[in-house]
């Protein structure tokens, strides 16, 4: 059995060179779909025909999708919304008028959009003699010398639409070509740029794209997709009730088929040309992109915050032009870093192409890849660390990680990413949405890293090894003033530690927790301090405790209140406060209320006094033994001032549980 290697092959020319005409040709098929094309001659809009062949080395067979794009300067952009996801393009020139200003403009977005692959078609070589036809060819290697057409790298054929002359060469030729084409990855998530949008009767909503990445099927999980940009909150939710490849019908659509969906869950006048289909859940529409950019050196020079027309794929909008660096502007010719600020979102990911059109004329002045679909923005709510994370990056620090994104390798481009996040740390989620990875091959990379301690990771959470260094010394110096500040307090209360931090609270609690198993800081309770450092007291503090622990000791339920105990010491008010603090979570005193401490000791006695009662009521009774105001006053001479809170205490403790006016024993 053999199988099909689908391949999108795109034309390119002047208006009236014969695109439409060669693609039908080629396939059969008339891409002209629109009356208005028909009655004028040209192609106004997109158009779309199949063909397959046999592989040149036999076995597999070639599936190619064609899109046939305008040709005229007015529909530019029209053309620039197929061309998006080609692999292979065919350069049409006429024999009988040989380069023209479309055919320049076309050849540079081909070139600006990464495309690697092609054929240069003479066409109507029947309209000229021969020796036109080789002064032709000869003008076009010249105009195409140093480009991915260079004729010594690609084919130029002259073919003739009326006689058929060169059709069958070039159906080898593009046989042998189309094979070279690199295959799109069915594996990853799904992404389909919507070209066109209509209804069809006793179907409903249908889109048409070039499906870049992924698989679509009609059933399964595989049948949900979310509809990018989201105008509000979430992305809107589809089911893909029907799939066609190619014009045909089939099971599911493959990355790099020409791909047409019968959608449920949206009316047309919900979708439109630009949208994308993608997997939900997964990846995330951006308004500001930083991206590598070519400017033509037919340009004007780009300065910083310029407007212009950006397209990528089908869609296109606004956007402003911020040239990273000292340089603020971008000369003809130039190459620069940029961070383009749209007006609206997009789902773009990093390798994506794009083409600028000044804004004022249209024509096309450059374009470039996407190197960070996510940018941080300077307003982030992000740590500050002292490093320099996010938001407090240096511009140097921010300069090295654009130029890691933009040409560094797999690992450190995703060590760029986790380093910039600071102490939020990057999680597995949102690794995702910025790279378009699945989660097992960003798992080896991370994997990669943490094994060259590069990184550290807790649960799905990446922290970079020296930002996780650096906030361990942080946190191990904070606790040591803490202590030099507070020589009678236990510890640091942990919420305190972390606001002063800063940290994600699971990059602060994995912190925490490595130092704690290495032995440089414990916790007891809430309450953070350095490894076996215990309070720290001067001999009139010790004295100051001991004397307080006597007071409250020998006062039994009739304690002092804190402030007489507090006027007989010889230490300062706020160092009597402490020492009081740290005998409470030392559980030496108990508050019972807010005026009264009392002896633990004397509050246990309490308790068994209390539980006492039931043995002397005897077994023979049944009902609940009852403790009121008076009983309890009786039991242990205590006034009510003292009588009330200690019987709150008691319910708390649940010896007790108030019934009324009255107690019963548990």
């Amino acid at each position: 059995m053999t199988s099909a290697k689908s391949v999108i092959v795109g034309t390119a020319g002047h208006i009236d060179h014969g695109k439409t005409s060669l693609v039908k040709a080629l396939t059969g098929m008339d891409a002209d779909r629109l009356e208005e094309e028909k009655r004028r001659g040209i192609t106004i809009d997109l158009g779309f025909a199949s063909l397959e062949l046999p592989m040149p080395a036999g076995g597999d067979v070639l599936r190619l999708g064609f899109v046939d794009v305008p040709g005229h300067e007015r529909f530019v952009r029209n053309m620039l919304a197929g061309i998006g996801g080609i692999d292979v393009v065919l350069l049409v020139v006429a024999a009988n008028e040989g380069i023209m200003p479309q055919t320049r403009e076309h050849l540079d977005i081909c070139r600006l959009l990464g495309i690697r692959r092609g054929i240069t078609v003479l066409t109507k070589s029947d309209l000229v003699d021969a020796e036109t036809l080789d002064v032709v060819r000869m003008e076009v290697e010249e105009f195409l010398r140093g480009t991915f057409l260079d004729a010594t790298q690609a084919p130029v054929i002259a073919v003739s639409t009326v006689t058929g002359a060169g059709i069958a060469e070039l159906k080898l030729t593009l046989a042998r070509v189309a094979s070279q084409a690199l295959a799109k990855d069915a594996a990853a998530f799904v992404r389909l740029p919507i070209d066109r949008v209509f209804t069809m009767k006793g179907f409903g909503t249908v889109v048409t794209g070039t499906l870049i990445t992924g698989t679509i099927a009609a059933a399964g999980s595989q049948s949900e997709l979310g509809v990018f940009p989201a105008l509000a909150g979430s992305p809107q939710r589809v089911r893909v009730r029907g799939v066609q490849v190619h014009g045909g019908s089939a099971a599911e659509a493959r990355a790099g088929e020409r791909t047409a969906l019968n959608l449920a869950g949206v009316s047309v006048e919900q979708l439109a040309r630009g949208m994308m289909l993608a997997t939900p859940d997964a990846l995330v529409a951006s308004q500001r992109i930083d991206a590598r950019l070519h400017l033509l050196s037919s340009a004007k020079p780009l300065k910083h915050r310029a407007k212009v027309h950006f397209h990528a794929y089908a869609g296109e909008q606004i956007a402003e032009v911020y040239v990273q660096g000292d340089v603020k502007c971008v000369v003809p010719g130039g190459k620069a870093l940029v961070q383009l600020r749209l007006a609206a979102p997009v789902l773009l990911l990093p390798g994506d192409h794009f083409i600028l059109r000044q804004f004022s004329p249209m024509v096309t002045i450059g374009g470039g890849e996407v190197v960070d679909a996510h940018p941080l923005a300077k307003s982030a709510k992000s740590a500050v660390s002292s490093k320099g994370a996010s938001k407090g990056a240096s511009k140097a620090e921010a300069a090295r990680w654009r130029e890691i994104l933009a040409s560094g390798s797999a690992e450190e481009k995703l060590g760029a990413r986790i380093a910039r996040r600071g102490r939020d740390g990057l999680s597995l989620a949102q690794a995702v949405a910025e790279t378009g990875l699945r989660r097992e091959p960003l798992e080896q990379l991370a994997a990669t890293l943490v094994e060259a301690c590069s990184a550290v990771r807790t649960n799905d959470l990446f922290l970079d090894a020296q930002e996780f260094k650096q906030l361990a010394e942080e946190m191990l110096k904070t606790v040591w003033a803490f202590h030099a500040a507070n020589p009678l307090v236990a510890g640091m209360g942990r919420g305190e530690l972390e606001e002063k931090l800063r940290a994600a609270r699971e990059v602060f609690a994995f912190t925490l927790a490595a130092l704690v198993r290495a032995g440089k800081l414990g916790q007891t309770g809430e309450a953070v301090h350095v490894a076996g450092r215990s309070v720290q007291m001067k001999d009139d503090e010790t004295e100051a405790r001991a004397e307080i622990e006597r007071g409250f000791a020998s006062a039994g339920l009739q304690v002092p209140a804190l402030k007489e105990v507090f006027a007989g010491l010889k230490v300062d008010l706020v160092r009597a406060q402490k020492i009081v603090t740290l005998m409470l979570r030392q559980k030496t005193l108990v508050k019972v209320s807010e005026e009264l401490v009392f002896h633990g000791k004397a509050l246990e006695e309490l308790r068994a006094r209390v539980l006492g009662l039931k043995s002397t009521a005897g077994s023979a009774q049944t009902s609940p033994v009852r403790l009121d105001v008076a009983r309890f006053k009786e039991l242990t001479g205590v006034s009510r001032k003292y009588a009330i809170p200690l019987l709150e205490w008691l319910d708390r403790e649940r010896v007790t549980r108030r019934v009324g006016d009255a107690r019963e024993l548990l």
